[in-house]
Order: structure tokens, then sequence, then C-alpha cells
């Protein structure tokens, strides 16, 4: 399979209105291309500045900033919220959106900051509920150029839309962090069950992970230029979580994702620990696999989220639009379905419920 043809040389990047940062100065000089030099995240009593705007102690500030010229000449921005702490601590980000038909995650920022208050809050939460502003205007996951903005961090200063839109995330969110949560949701009609992907190997993401305390989590395999991979190459502890499918609310994921921001936010000192019970422990999977169609078809599937199964157990059925003949879809091995497509339409080879198995044999189903 071929490329195509090469892109003809990107342009010098089009400089946004000046600005006194030196740090966003930095990201905009010629010729500059890869990975920003700041891998060590600043320490906690570190003054906080994004952009042009210094976020005092005890404190939460609007910032926007710039992404991209539009064709009528203004600028589209990025949205940032900061909340400084009157105390020092770790700093943590939160977003959303870098699928701009993924809108759980937007609304468990909402609900996050709703809750926050800066004068009871130790370090910084720095929250980007649509980073992706180009696919949310347009309620798709891709931006113009069609490129998918998680396939490209860490960014160049001189490379495509979606490069530079990185690179700007990368020098001005994720450099300035420790900790960061990445929510998401399915794609292409497929729904998650809410869950967590992370690398556990680490002991301080995975104690996180187990803060946050999803239905399940996982360590999946990285993506290259993914947001998770290249927050893991400077030393960030990262949580991906998923939950929910596109263009959709689903309350049940948006309840868990923000009750686990808050309980992670907890397990960092970073605000009070919630009142009550702890939640019930995150089923870890140690693999997940798509179960394919083996024909084009109807696929009808009886299976829930969340639902343990055994191996070989049938999870569904593929029909003809008319009679009565049926291909059944079955399980590859003992474990708990945490996705599936809601689309009935299928060619053969198409993605139609995803499997995990258990780590350790599971003794419940996971919590949906």
């Amino acid at each position: 399979m071929t490329e195509g043809p090469a892109e003809p040389p990107a342009p010098p990047p089009e400089q946004p209105p000046a600005t006194d940062d030196p740090q966003l100065a930095a990201s905009q000089q010629p010729g500059e291309i890869g990975e920003p030099q700041l891998a060590t995240p600043p320490a906690p009593t570190d003054l906080l500045r994004i952009g042009d705007k210094m976020v005092p102690p005890g404190s939460a500030v609007r910032i926007d900033l710039p992404v991209a010229r539009l064709f009528t000449g203004g600028w589209l921005s990025l949205p940032v919220t900061a909340l400084q702490g009157a105390r020092p601590g770790p700093r943590l980000w939160l977003d959303a959106a870098i699928h701009g038909d993924e809108l759980n995650g937007m609304e468990i920022i909402r609900r996050v900051l709703a809750v926050l208050d800066p004068a009871r809050l130790a370090g910084a939460v720095i929250a980007v509920p649509v980073v992706n502003v180009f696919g949310f205007v347009q309620q798709t996951r891709y931006l113009p150029d069609r490129r998918d903005l998680n396939r490209s961090f860490p960014g160049s200063a001189r490379g495509s839309m979606a490069a530079r839109l990185a690179r700007l995330f990368i020098e001005q969110i994720v450099a300035k962090c420790g900790y960061g949560i990445d929510l998401h949701t399915g794609s292409q009609h497929r729904t998650n069950l809410p869950q967590i992907r992370a690398h556990l190997a680490d002991p301080e993401t995975r104690r996180i992970a187990e803060a946050f305390a999803a239905p399940m989590m996982y360590t999946a395999a990285e993506i290259p230029g993914s947001l998770r991979a290249a927050a893991r190459r400077r030393g960030v502890h990262l949580l991906v979580y998923e939950a929910g499918e596109p263009l959709r609310f689903d309350e049940a994921g948006i309840r868990a994702g923000v009750d686990g921001v808050l309980r992670v936010l907890a397990a960092l000192g970073m605000w009070e620990a919630p009142e009550g019970p702890p939640p019930p422990r995150s089923f870890e999977a140690e693999e997940a696999a798509w179960v394919r169609a083996r024909r084009s078809g109807i696929f009808h599937h009886s299976a829930k989220l969340g639902e343990p199964v055994k191996r070989h157990q049938q999870l569904g059925y593929i029909t003809p639009p008319w009679g009565n003949e049926t291909t059944p879809v079955k399980a590859p091995f003992e474990g708990i379905v945490i996705g599936f497509t809601s689309n009935p339409l299928v060619y053969r080879g198409d993605a139609l419920l995803h499997v995990a198995r258990a780590a350790r044999a599971p003794s419940r189903p996971a919590r949906v």
C-alpha cells in the first residue's frame, strides 16, 4: 500500500497576537521541530503561568490560547480554566474532546469545576474541556485536514494543523503538570464500559488508577503519537478514562468520571476525601480483544456492558436482511464485555464486541 504523494512543504508558522509569555514565545520560534525540551514537571511551588496570564494562589483564571486564524481573519482559541490552590501541592490537568465528537469528558470537567474551590485546593488543576476545537464545532472526530489529533503528539511548530495544536497543548498544559487525566468515549458508533487505561506497571500511576476506581482498568498498548505516549516519555502520570459513545451523554459514565477525578485529587492530597464508604475495587484486565464479524449482515447482540462471559459463550448473531440464516458471535475467552458497536449494519471484519480477560478470576460483574 502506498502512502500517496508527499505533502508540499509547510509554510512558515503564522504568529498569533504578541505575548510576553517566554514559554509561549519559545514555542513559536521558526524552524523548531520535535518535542519541547521541558521534560521535567515543574516544582509545585513554581508560579503558574499559562499563555500571557498568571494564576495567583487561591484563584481561578480563564485563559484563551490562540490556536489558528480562521478564514474570516479572527482567531480560534483553546479554552483553559486554571485553578491555583491557596496551598502548594501537585499539578494535574484534565482534558476532553481531543476527538471533537467525544462529549462525556467535557461534562465531567464542567461538573468537577463546579465543585472545586481554589481556597480549599492544594496545588493546581488545569482544565481544558475541549482540546480539538475544530472537530468540536463540526461535531466530528478529526481536524479539518482529517488528521487524528491523538496521533499527532508531541507535535511540531511547523507541521500540520494537528501537529501545531498538539505542540501548543504539550508546551502550555502538559509541561506544567506532573499528573493528567485524559477523558474519552468510544469511537465510530462504539460504546465503552467506564474504564481506565494506563501504564499500571508504574507504582504511582497504579496508585491513582486504583483511587479513581473505575469499573475496569488495564494496561492498553501505547499508540505512537498519542497523548498518553508523549506524557509517559515526560515522566507524567496519566490516566485515560473511556466511557460511553460519541455525540451522546452517558449519565452513568459521567457520574463515574466525576467521582473518579475527585478521588484522584483526594489521593494526591489536593482535595478533601469524599464522604462515605470506599468504592469497590476495579476489575483489572490483563488483555482485551475485539470480536470481529465473520460475515457481512445485520448484527444482533444480547451482551451487556460489564457482563461476565465464558469462553465460546454466544454473545449475539449476524443475519442477512431477509431469511432466517444466522451466524453466531462468540466470546474468544472468559472475561467481561467492555465495549460493543451500536451500529447493527456490519461488514465482514468489523469490530463487534470488546472482551477483556481478567488478571484474576472475576468474582462479580464489573460495575456499570
